[in-house]
């Protein structure tokens, strides 16, 4: 069975099988970030004992090099398998997820848990690029942003969901409980994608080098440029909700996890909303959603000071963002010509970059004694400059190209 034959009911198993992978990714990303406590004093125990800040700090490396694992792995599996059938490729980029997950649960030492988590960032951005690709071709012309967003489900789910639950089971059990249920989550992954993906070939006549061409393209880097800088706005938020919750709002920690619920309802419910918008009109669905994500963000840090409206704009930032998400991948995918692989992948090496920039500049301006509000303004002006971004890209595609425009 080929993508072309595919009735409506398999064509949903086979965008629920890349889905529960996506899940799996999305869970592995971010609930590192909720056990660094537990994972420092395991495998920091003298660090730990001589100060606590110091050994999470270190155990924060953890969540740069998964980071790091994301960019460099992106383009180079995604370009080196081009010419290899698509649905062999999410099979093995799959495993690979399960394989280097399971070494995260079982690795000893800092040093080697560290190497574990690099390895499991390398297919991440082949797997959401190429996985792009399918879900467009399953589901056919004029759905492509909606196949993406379908796939891209599952990382927005795992925030309402998986993370939640795994942070809870590795502060009950042990923080290499939660990876082992990762591990498990891909190797189902696996499975659903060998019985349920149909055949996609490849492009047998495409190699690593011409797969590099991309990078000649300009408007692959402004979009790349716009995903970065641009979607860097909600990490600066995200990174720091907790402060805002506990020190802005005044309100327990306990209701730290809550927010971050709704913010991940926000963002499994835009992503969606996203998806369809931005099959009917890629170009408002991306402007429009920048100008949206700055005046949220500035109501934001205007009303942080109450619980009830600081979630209300907090649920706003994750459903906006991820509304652009899948238009952003689309443009890229609609600007890299032939090199689709590569590009697909590139966005996911773009939205990682964006979590360290906001994440960086959201901390600078904390560091600087302007508040824990702070950061919200930040989002606020990369926000802005993602769209200026957005203008430009149409703009010159508009006098090049006049169907990108």
């Amino acid at each position: 069975m080929t993508s072309s034959t595919l009735s409506r009911g398999a064509a949903t198993w086979a965008l629920l099988s890349l889905a529960v992978g996506s899940f799996g990714i999305g869970m592995t990303e971010f609930v590192v970030m909720g056990l660094l406590p537990n994972i420092a004093q395991d495998l920091l125990p003298v660090q730990w004992a001589a100060n606590q800040e110091d050994a999470i700090a270190q155990a924060g490396w953890l969540i740069s090099l998964y980071a790091l694992g994301v960019v460099v792995g992106a383009p180079t599996i995604a370009g080196a398998v081009a010419k290899y059938p698509r649905h062999k490729v999410m099979i093995a980029l799959a495993l690979a997820l399960t394989v280097f997950n399971a070494l995260t649960f079982l690795l000893p030492s800092f040093g080697l848990v560290a190497a574990s988590r690099f390895l499991a960032g390398l297919p991440h951005g082949a797997y959401f690029g190429i996985g792009a690709l399918v879900a467009a071709d399953v589901l056919g012309p004029g759905k492509r942003a909606k196949g993406v967003a379908f796939v891209l489900t599952g990382l927005t789910i795992a925030n309402v969901v998986g993370v939640p639950l795994g942070t809870y089971l590795g502060q009950q059990v042990g923080w290499r409980a939660a990876f082992i249920v990762v591990a498990a989550i891909f190797a189902l992954a696996t499975v659903c994608i060998a019985f349920f993906v149909p055949e996609h070939e490849g492009d047998k006549a495409r190699t690593f080098r011409a797969e590099l061409r991309v990078f000649t393209i300009g408007q692959v880097w402004l979009t790349l440029a716009v995903g970065a800088i641009g979607f860097g706005g909600f990490f600066a938020v995200y990174s720091y909700v907790a402060p805002m919750v506990t020190e802005v709002a005044g309100s327990p920690a306990w209701t730290v996890p809550i927010v971050l619920v709704v913010m991940g309802i926000g963002m499994t419910v835009g992503n969606l909303v996203g998806g369809v918008v931005a099959d009917r009109n890629l170009k408002r669905t991306m402007l429009g959603g920048f100008v949206a994500l700055a005046a949220v963000q500035s109501a934001l840090a205007l009303s942080a000071q109450g619980i009830w409206a600081l979630a209300v704009f907090i649920f706003a930032t994750g459903f906006i963002s991820s509304c652009l998400s899948p238009a952003i991948q689309t443009r890229l995918m609609d600007v890299a010509e032939d090199n689709q692989s590569i590009a697909a992948a590139l966005n996911h090496s773009a939205l990682n970059m964006g979590n360290s920039l906001g994440a960086f500049l959201g901390g600078t301006v904390i560091a600087l004694g302007w508040g824990f509000v702070a950061p919200a303004w930040v989002g606020v002006a990369l926000a802005a400059a993602g769209f200026v971004l957005a203008v430009v890209s149409f703009s010159v595609a508009r006098r090049r190209e006049p169907v990108l425009a």
